[in-house]
């Protein structure tokens, strides 16, 4: 099994279960971790044979723009959702964080699924 990851990823979403929460955009810092068999990649060095990350990366930030959710295990399925798109990922991992909310503390979810 192969991992494709994607950590650093930093968009701005209307997210949260307080008051107030999605009246603004704030930052939520995501990674982004999915299993898959990549030995054709491996093998061939073709893109077409693996997950493009660049891709991946762009839904992501669009995702988190566009939608609304209340609570980030909300939001971490309809991620994990994007990753299973593919019918080659097998396994995915997301962790959201939510920086500065807290007085210095930064709350976050991961979760993870598999096919």
């Amino acid at each position: 099994m192969d991992r494709i990851t994607l950590r650093g990823i930093r968009s701005y979403g209307r997210h949260g279960a307080d008051p107030g929460e999605r009246e603004r955009a704030q930052l939520f810092e995501i990674e982004l971790y999915c299993d898959l068999d990549a030995r054709g990649a491996r093998e061939c060095d073709d893109l077409h044979a693996t997950l493009d990350y660049a891709v991946l990366h762009r839904r992501v930030v669009t995702l988190v723009a566009e939608e609304s959710h209340r609570l980030l295990e909300r939001l971490a399925q309809r991620l994990l959702d994007l990753c299973f798109e593919d019918s080659r990922v097998r396994e995915a991992t997301v962790k959201i964080e939510k920086p500065g909310l807290l007085d210095g503390a930064t709350p976050g979810v991961t979760c993870t699924q598999r096919r």
